[in-house]
């Protein structure tokens, strides 16, 4: 609402808009910190309008349930069924009363599923209509609105993507399509289902870059690219500087990784000790750092190994790839330099310090080639911000890196700068940038101090492209750790489905009143019954198939499947993956995953009222049926599938047919009426 930049790790920005889209129409100023939980809204927070659209989207939940099992060719009464579990789960309705995203996720996921349910079904008889295409494209922007609330929207997307090419696959081999006709089929399932979620994605972060244009508290995490782009903070700082570093640039240098917390390369006048707590010595040359705030001590010179001149030349000469550069301390002017001395905390690696002649056999290395990583050529100028460097040390040939460890009292508890010997690759932590950047003009050490206190006049623009700052703000947001690992309501996947835990959202302080996020028990229990019976029966089925028996016909099989394949399946891709998950996780996180459980519960149900219980006591059909009969002198028998005898058509054409229904111990016998083709007869019983 204040247009301030902010990273959030629970997930895409989609979800945030749509709230405050409804905070926008209620005439919300943004004026409000949401930095207690319980808390007190002031009259300035429509409550009404922020919680809107969670409510709407979880009352439309119901009759989409409804028109699922519908579409999925279940009755109508199973259809009222699912709608009326999903109307009477209390978690979902605890979550869609409050100012939470786990309703409209669940929405959009449903509204995919339906989505594509009817356009499956018009493909039978009405393809490229305009219905079947709105179906279809709308199956793509539900699924894009489903990963673009929370990143658990991904798993039904790719659900539906693994059904969608199961379909595709038997499309292929439809004998009465022509080419031409496969082809289109599988560009426009490309076009809806991955083309238009993708640029539907893209722009959810294209809005959410726009809106966001001023500086936050949350700009310390992204480079310094990123952050010159966002209006004030370090953009007013490095508004309009040099873009390309020359050599005598006054620059400060920025450690690309960020972690564990950003920082600058750093030193002052204090130097190592002589010996460090385990006993191991130490140059005793002046300390390299990497510090975590901005601070004078930051600067950084670019000298020419080839001259003494501290100061940028007329014209510049800009420093390239590959060329050799002395790094001079701005306040202390001594170089940076690295030798065969173990570091503070990383005795394997490098010590990185500014060298003190002590007149001892410890001659100056302080030579560094400057690697530009991101470059386009070989012969790339180094430019401030843009480009991502790395120092390699000319007589060593270690690597200028941050290790993240924390020095001792003597160090001031900053971070550790090591020479990493054995660096293989393109790590962010021996990566650096410029940050600030200013042409030196003082050769003398009172007016370049006076000078490296002052701000930039230089006005040069440096703007990223929206694809840089879309995949930095992807990366950071898929990368970022909660630092809390632990909290009183979190919980364990295995305790979702006992029910074993729920979160607390509100309390009274007067009156006692609370809000508690717990699920139905008769539903859940119902729900995890439901799940059980399926797999037993469905691999039941499977073994009885396989030994050429079916138990029930055809087209219930393959309603048992694709029904069992939405529902377990959307249970399975919304559950399994969390035991994966490092994350700290919460009841709430098992919703959607108990949605496809609750649609299952009526699909059970009406498969064991038509199958199983239509006729107590005696099987619907039989199992397999023994076909017997002489042909000339040679009696002959075999076994079919109950399935024959709904169809009526029989692959062996004997004199005499008898078909005894075995489980019963009694028969029906069936005669031939007539032959309606080689090989095949037409029976009905006697």
């Amino acid at each position: 609402m204040k247009r301030i930049f902010f990273v959030d790790d629970s997930g895409p920005p989609f979800g945030h808009m749509l709230l405050a889209f409804g905070g926008y129409l209620g005439g919300f100023d943004g004026n409000f910190l949401w930095n207690r939980i319980g808390a007190e809204y002031n009259m300035n927070v429509p409550i009404w309008s922020l919680r809107l659209l969670p409510a709407l989207t979880g009352a439309l939940c119901v009759p989409l349930a409804y028109q699922i099992l519908v579409e999925l060719h279940f009755s109508h009464c199973a259809a009222l069924g699912a709608a009326l579990l999903i109307l009477f789960e209390n978690s979902l309705i605890t979550q869609s009363r409050l100012m939470l995203l786990e309703s409209v996720l669940i929405f959009f996921i449903l509204l995919a599923i339906l989505s594509y349910l009817k356009f499956y079904n018009l493909q039978k008889c009405s393809p490229f209509t305009a219905g079947w295409w709105f179906w279809l494209l709308l199956t793509g922007v539900a699924c894009s609105c489903a990963v673009g609330v929370k990143y658990m929207g991904l798993f039904t997307y790719m659900l539906l993507l693994a059904i969608a090419g199961v379909h595709s696959w038997h499309l292929i081999g439809d004998q009465t399509l022509s080419n031409v006709s496969v082809l289109c089929h599988l560009l426009a399932r490309g076009l809806a289902l991955v083309v238009v979620p993708v640029a539907m994605y893209l722009s959810f972060f294209y809005v959410h870059l726009t809106l966001l244009y001023r500086s936050g508290p949350h700009d310390q995490i992204m480079t310094s690219a990123f952050q010159a782009s966002l209006e004030g903070g370090l953009a007013r700082i490095t508004q309009g500087q040099p873009l390309e570093v020359a050599y005598g640039s006054q620059i400060t240098l920025r450690n690309v990784l960020g972690k564990p917390m950003p920082c600058w390369l750093h030193s002052h006048k204090s130097t190592y000790p002589i010996r460090y707590e385990n006993g191991r010595g130490s140059s005793h040359q002046q300390q390299v750092t990497c510090y975590p705030f901005k601070d004078v001590n930051n600067w950084w010179i670019v000298k020419d190994p080839g001259r003494q001149q501290l100061v940028v030349s007329n014209p510049p000469r800009p420093v390239r790839h590959g060329h050799i550069v002395q790094l001079v301390h701005g306040i202390t002017t001594r170089y940076l330099n690295t030798h065969d001395v173990a570091a503070p905390l990383s005795p394997h690696s490098q010590e990185i310090s500014c060298y003190i002649d002590y007149n001892i056999s410890m001659p100056a290395q302080n030579l560094w080639r400057v690697e530009i990583v991101n470059r386009e050529s070989d012969t790339d100028v180094w430019k401030t911000i843009l480009s991502e460097v790395r120092f390699v040390h000319v007589n060593t040939s270690a690597v200028l890196k941050l290790s993240g460890a924390s020095l001792p009292e003597w160090g001031y508890r900053q971070l550790e700068i090591i020479g990493e010997k054995l660096s293989k690759g393109y790590h962010q932590s021996i990566l650096w940038n410029v940050e600030e950047h200013r042409y030196g003009k003082s050769q003398e050490q009172k007016e370049r101090e006076v000078e490296l206190h002052s701000p930039t006049q230089a006005d040069i623009s440096k703007n990223l492209s929206f694809v840089a700052r879309f995949t930095e703000l992807q990366w950071k947001i898929l990368t970022l750790k909660n630092e809390d690992t632990e909290h009183k309501y979190s919980s364990s996947p295995l305790d979702w489905i006992t029910m074993d835990t729920n979160i607390a959202y509100w309390f009274h302080p007067l009156s006692g009143a609370q809000i508690h996020l717990i699920g139905n028990v008769l539903t859940w229990a119902s729900a995890n019954v439901a799940t059980l019976v399926y797999v037993c029966l469905f691999l039941w089925y499977l073994l009885r198939r396989r030994r050429k028996i079916c138990d029930i016909p055809e087209d219930a099989w393959r309603l048992w499947v694709s029904a069992g394949g939405l529902c377990v399946g959307g249970w399975a891709v919304n559950y399994l993956p969390f035991f994966m998950m490092e994350k700290t996780l919460f009841l709430y996180h098992y919703l959607p995953a108990l949605t496809f459980q609750i649609l299952l519960i009526p699909v059970v149900l009406q498969h064991l009222t038509d199958h199983l219980c239509r006729y107590p006591g005696k099987p619907t059909g039989c199992s397999a049926v023994l076909i017997s009969g002489d042909e000339g002198s040679e009696m002959m028998g075999f076994i079919v599938p109950a399935a024959a005898l709904t169809s009526g058509t029989l692959h062996y054409v004997p004199s005499v047919v008898t078909l005894p229904c075995l489980p019963e111990g009694h028969g029906e016998n069936y005669s031939v009426n007539a032959c309606t083709a080689p090989g095949k007869v037409n029976c009905s019983p006697v």
